[in-house]
């Protein structure tokens, strides 16, 4: 029941995430910013997250998840809101550091470490890859439906029922109201999430050597990641090839779909290779993909490939979770989760600013290049460390 439940959360926020990630250059252009304004608030964005994630991972074996959750589910509701009302820079900037925006459609968010160790002990080891798989697939689905619902402004503005920018705003009313309904989920969840009294003195104890190593790894991965997060590969289409909201909004419908039916093949894949064989050998391929996509002469090609690339990257995202909590003790596992997530964000932080200031001084489309090399690096360097370390279930 609770898994449910944190199943229905992750479809809402991801819904969310979906249509404000395409919605959010454009409404910081419409408000007079310029490319490397927009790749800052989205710095803004992952420095807070990344910052109040590893918090949440240093204190979570003290204190209750549900309460947890239910303080960052207002914190959304807080975020949507500030957004439809200031204009500003500073404060805008102010507001994207504290609260839950995501520059992605993925989820890089405070809700991730938290949901993620609940999952982690709702099923059995030999469940655990495919519990996660449908965790990605929802997540991947909604947020493929609001990037296509990223539209719906310009056909408002298009019916004269209200101006571009009182359109936008509403979208952002929208994101702080599926907040108030992940609040209202997270207070269903059961006491059966909360982890029986510790007497551990830190958040990790025998496997941080490990954890340690990994969250290195990641970041370098989500720093590659983070030059292309969707709203600054929207910032790329419509400068390389001239698109629409609504059109832009299409194409990450598709790649979202693609991504999500992808989830599918995760778990019997990894049943059949291995976790880390799974990660590697789908991870490596998208990556030439994307570094392939700016030599693309047409609009048709980009698509293409990306949503080649899409069919691949993110078989990664379930096996990934699930290898860290298997790696790991059950007292360890929010704490594990969040000093892997935590450093995707911060290192991701000065990603979308340098891949504004690129895309400032070109259409070619530098931070796609640069991305997927960066990352075909971590394949590469993880299938040397970890190949050998199995989870439970694989020994």
């Amino acid at each position: 029941m609770d898994a449910r439940t944190l199943l229905i959360s992750r479809g809402m926020r991801a819904f969310g995430d979906g249509f404000v990630s395409v919605l959010l250059p454009v409404y910081l252009t419409l408000l007079g910013f310029d490319a490397v304004r927009v790749g800052a608030v989205a710095t803004s964005t992952l420095l807070g997250s990344g910052a109040l994630t590893l918090l949440v991972g240093l204190v979570a074996y003290r204190l209750k998840r549900r309460s947890m959750l239910v303080s960052a589910a207002l914190l959304m509701a807080g975020t949507g809101i500030g957004f439809a009302l200031l204009h500003s820079f500073w404060p805008l900037l102010i507001i994207a550091f504290v609260g839950t925006l995501n520059p992605s459609s993925g989820d890089v968010s405070v809700f991730l470490p938290l949901e993620q160790s609940i999952l982690a002990q709702a099923v059995p080891d030999r469940g655990r890859t495919a519990l996660y798989a449908r965790y990605s697939l929802v997540g991947s689905l909604m947020a493929a439906l609001g990037a296509l619902t990223a539209g719906l402004p310009a056909f408002v503005v298009g019916r004269g029922l209200m101006g571009q920018e009182q359109a936008l705003q509403a979208m952002f009313l929208m994101y702080g109201a599926l907040g108030v309904g992940a609040l209202g989920l997270y207070r269903r969840l059961s006491p059966a999430i909360e982890l029986a009294t510790s007497t551990q003195h830190s958040a990790l104890g025998a496997s941080k050597r490990i954890v340690y190593t990994m969250a290195a790894l990641f970041s370098l991965d989500a720093f590659g990641g983070a030059l292309v997060y969707q709203s600054l590969l929207a910032l790329w289409l419509f400068n390389r090839f001239h698109l629409s909201v609504a059109t832009a909004g299409t194409i990450f419908f598709a790649t979202g779909v693609l991504s999500a039916v992808s989830f599918l093949a995760a778990a019997p894949l990894a049943r059949r290779i291995g976790l880390i064989h799974t990660m590697v050998f789908t991870h490596l391929p998208s990556n030439i993909l994307l570094l392939l996509v700016p030599f693309m002469p047409t609009l048709s090609w980009a698509v293409f490939l990306l949503c080649a690339r899409s069919v691949l990257s993110q078989m990664d995202a379930p096996t990934r979770r699930s290898y860290v909590m298997a790696v790991v003790t059950p007292e360890e596992r929010t704490a594990a989760a969040s000093v892997t997530s935590a450093p995707r964000s911060l290192a991701t932080a000065a990603s979308p600013l340098l891949s504004g200031y690129l895309l400032g001084l070109s259409a070619f489309g530098w931070p796609l290049v640069i991305a997927g090399a960066l990352k075909g690096v971590y394949d590469i360097i993880l299938l040397l460390m970890f190949a050998h370390v199995k989870p439970p279930e694989e020994r």
